[in-house]
C-alpha cells in the first residue's frame, strides 16, 4: 500500500487507514470460506430473531391455549402448538434470547477469568504458575456437565444459576490456553526490552501478555459458545436450568419427550434450533480459527 504525503502528516489516520485495509483483506478471507459464511449467517439470524422477537412472535409465548392444545402445525400454528396450547414458533423466537442472555453471560465471566490466570501463570511462573495450574487440572478432570450438575443443584435451578454453573467449568481451558502463548510470549525480544525498560510484571502482562492470547482466546469463545448452548439445554431438560413457563429449548423439549412418536414437532423444532444454533456457532469458530490462529498462518 503506498503511503501519501497526508497519511505521514497525520499518524492517526494512517493508523486508520492501515486498519482499515487490515479489516478488508480480512474480510475478503473470510468470504472465501464458505462454511464459514453459513455460521457467521446462522449466527447472524439468531440475533435477529433475539432482537425483533415481540415483532416477528404471532402469539404470546406464555398464553395457554387449551382448545389448541398440541396443534399440528398449520397457518394458525406454524411450527405447531405444545402441550398447553402456547405457539411452538413464538417460544422458539422467545428462547433465542434465553440462549444469547447464557451465552453471554458465561462468556464475559469465563473468558476473562481464564485469560488472566492464564497470562498471570504463564507469564510470572514458579509457585504462581504450579497452584494455578494445579488448581485448573482439578477442573479440568471432571466432565464439564457432571460439574455443572453438581453446582447448580447446590446453587439451585434458574437461569442465573445455572449461567454460573456453566462459568465455573468453562474457564480452565481458556487457562490452559492463555498459558501455552504467555509462556512463548514471556522470553520474546520485545517482552524482554520492555523488561529491562524498568516495566512491572503487571504492565506486562496486561499491555503485551494478554494482547498476544485474544486472538487464541476469541477463536476458543466461538467454539465453546456451541457447548455452552448444549449444556444449559442439558440443564434445563433435566429442570436445573430455565424454569417454566420460560420458553428454554432444552426444557422444552423434557417438556415434549412424552409427545414424540404422535406430536413430534413440540420436542423436535427445539431440537433442531439447538442444532442449527450450535452448527452455526462452530463453522463460524473454525473459519475464524483458519484466519486468526498464528500457528495456522505460519504453516500456510
Amino acid at each position: 500500500m503506498s503511503v501519501t504525503p497526508d497519511l505521514v502528516a497525520d499518524p492517526k489516520r494512517a493508523v486508520r487507514a492501515a486498519r482499515w485495509a487490515e479489516f478488508k483483506i480480512f474480510t475478503r478471507r473470510f468470504m472465501r470460506n464458505p462454511l464459514g459464511v453459513v455460521g457467521l449467517v446462522i449466527v447472524v439470524l439468531l440475533l435477529f430473531c433475539a432482537a425483533f422477537a415481540p415483532l416477528l412472535a404471532t402469539h404470546d409465548p406464555y398464553l395457554p391455549s387449551l382448545t389448541d392444545r398440541l396443534a399440528a402445525p398449520s397457518a394458525t400454528y406454524w411450527l405447531g402448538a405444545d402441550e398447553l396450547g402456547r405457539d411452538i414458533y413464538s417460544r422458539i423466537l422467545y428462547g433465542s434470547q434465553l440462549t444469547l442472555l447464557i451465552v453471554g453471560l458465561v462468556i464475559v465471566t469465563s473468558a476473562p477469568i481464564g485469560l488472566i490466570i492464564g497470562a498471570v501463570s504463564g507469564t510470572v511462573g514458579g509457585w504462581v504458575d504450579v497452584i494455578f495450574m494445579r488448581i485448573t487440572d482439578v477442573f479440568l478432570a471432571i466432565p464439564k456437565l457432571l460439574l455443572a450438575l453438581a453446582f447448580v443443584a447446590a446453587l439451585g435451578p434458574g437461569i442465573t444459576n445455572a449461567a454460573l454453573a456453566i462459568t465455573l467449568t468453562a474457564w480452565p481451558p481458556y487457562a490452559r490456553l492463555a498459558r501455552a502463548e504467555a509462556l512463548i510470549v514471556r522470553n520474546s525480544d520485545y517482552v524482554n526490552a520492555v523488561r529491562l525498560a524498568g516495566a512491572s510484571e503487571f504492565r506486562i502482562i496486561v499491555f503485551h501478555v494478554i494482547p498476544m492470547c485474544l486472538s487464541s482466546v476469541i477463536v476458543r469463545m466461538t467454539f465453546d459458545m456451541a457447548g455452552i448452548i448444549l449444556t444449559a439445554a442439558g440443564l434445563g431438560f433435566i429442570g436445573l436450568g430455565a424454569q417454566p413457563p420460560l420458553p428454554e429449548w432444552g426444557a422444552m423439549i423434557s417438556t415434549g419427550r412424552k409427545f414424540i412418536f404422535d406430536q413430534w414437532w413440540v420436542a423436535t423444532v427445539p431440537g433442531i434450533a439447538i442444532f442449527t444454533v450450535s452448527l452455526g456457532f462452530n463453522l463460524l469458530g473454525d473459519a475464524l480459527r483458519d484466519l486468526l490462529d498464528p500457528h495456522l498462518r505460519q504453516r500456510k
